[in-house]
Formats: structure tokens, sequence, C-alpha cells
């Protein structure tokens, strides 16, 4: 029996206000993301990327059509019910690093645990912040870590609930090359790992060759749905 999706789009749409009137961000968007596939959403600037991702964790709501996460329908969730979805089933990754300044990296990543009202939220944080490499830094303050350990403390928070769903928005804007690549390494390795979905949104077309499959986005509207070679190995197996 084939497993449901873990997202599913039926021809969603997204109008958002604007001063110059209501802008059509998203066009009728059909698509499924299976369990544990990792896909790349490309396009140009505007084209509605990051749109769609939101709306997929549910922090947009849809103007019309359907959305499901982990078989929940968005669209009757009220705010909370939504929140407590995410809380339970998704993690976030952001260019911004969004970390807490006046919070360690300890406390940066067991913080959402705590909310979750877990009573191991420490213990759990420690090994997530082991897991990425940064043992060493689990007292730092954010101001005191680097570009790259940042974003390797926001990766450890995104993963620390084990999430079925990972969203990353140019995770590695903010990095340069190198620093970039070992984040993206970590990303990758811990949604095979965790059997993670990942959605990826990024500019760089050789990275998002590395993923299962690539979403192309133009003017709100999904105009190219194609299977890398990595995607199709992970198929054959």
């Amino acid at each position: 029996m084939t497993a449901p999706p873990i997202v599913r789009f039926i021809d969603v749409h997204l109008d958002m206000a604007s001063d110059a009137g209501m802008v059509n961000i998203l066009r009728g968007i059909t698509l499924d993301i299976a369990a544990g596939e990792i896909a790349a959403v490309v396009g140009p600037s505007g084209a509605g990327k990051s749109s769609l991702m939101m709306v997929a964790g549910g922090l947009e709501r849809a103007t019309s059509g359907r959305v499901e996460m982990a078989g929940h329908d968005l669209g009757p969730l009220d705010d909370d019910a939504r929140a407590r979805l995410r809380r339970d089933h998704i993690g976030i990754v952001f260019q911004g690093f969004h970390l807490i300044p006046t919070m360690t990296a300890l406390e940066n990543v067991a913080l959402p645990l705590e909310f979750a009202g877990r009573t191991d939220a420490f213990e759990a944080a420690q090994m997530a912040l082991e897991r990425v490499g940064l043992v060493s830094r689990l007292r730092h303050y954010p101001a005191q870590l680097s570009g790259g350990e940042q974003q390797r403390v926001a990766v450890a928070r995104a993963f620390v609930g084990r999430p079925k769903l990972l969203l990353a928005d140019e995770p590695t804007g903010n990095l340069d090359g190198a620093t970039g690549r070992q984040v993206m390494d970590l990303l990758f390795d811990m949604a095979r790992a965790n059997s993670a979905t990942l959605i990826l949104i990024t500019h760089d077309m050789t990275l998002a060759e590395r993923c299962d499959r690539i979403l192309r986005i133009a003017d709100g509207l999904m105009v190219g749905d194609q299977r890398t070679a990595a995607g199709q190995a992970l198929a054959a197996q």
C-alpha cells in the first residue's frame, strides 16, 4: 500500500493585498510530496517559492484550494491548531539564523521542546548539538559563534523534535561557499538519517541536482517537475 504524501496541494491559490491591489502569489498549485523525499523548489525571485513553503508549513493560509500536511487538512484549523501541528511535525531553517541572542546554543535548541512540555529538553538538545559538531559550543551565545556555527545551531533546533517535514529557505544564503556546502551536507545527512521529508528553496542548481526532485515555479505556477539522477537512483533501490 502506497503511503500518503506528507504534503499535498490541490489547486492552491494564495492572494495577498498590496498597495497596488490584490496580488496573485500562487495561482493553482497541485502537488504531492512523498514522505522521505528531498525536493528542491527553484525559480526566479518573486515566483512564489517562499510562499509555497509558508503555505505548506501552515505559516500562511491558502486563499483557496486544499492543503494537507502529514494527513491533516490545514484549511479548518485555527492558528493555535496550526502552531501545534508545526511543533509536532515540522522543522524550519531560514536564511537568517533566527536564534534568540540572549540564549545559549543549548537553550535555543531546547526551547521548542520546552514549549512541547518535554522533560528531557536539554538532554535532547545537547545530543542534537553533538550531532552537528557543536559539543564544545553548548554554552556560547549566538554573537560568540560564526555564521556557519549559528546555522548549525538552527539545523539542530529544526531536527531536535524529529520532524516529519523540514522546510529550508535558502539556508546557505548568508554563508560562504565552503561553509554552505558543509551545512547542506549536514542537512541532507540528517534528513536521510531521520527519514524526514525536506523541501529546499534554492537558487543553486548544483544543490538542487543533489535532491530527489526539482520543482520549478514561475509567476505562481508550477512549470516543471523533474526527477533527478539522485532521485532515480534512490527510487531504484
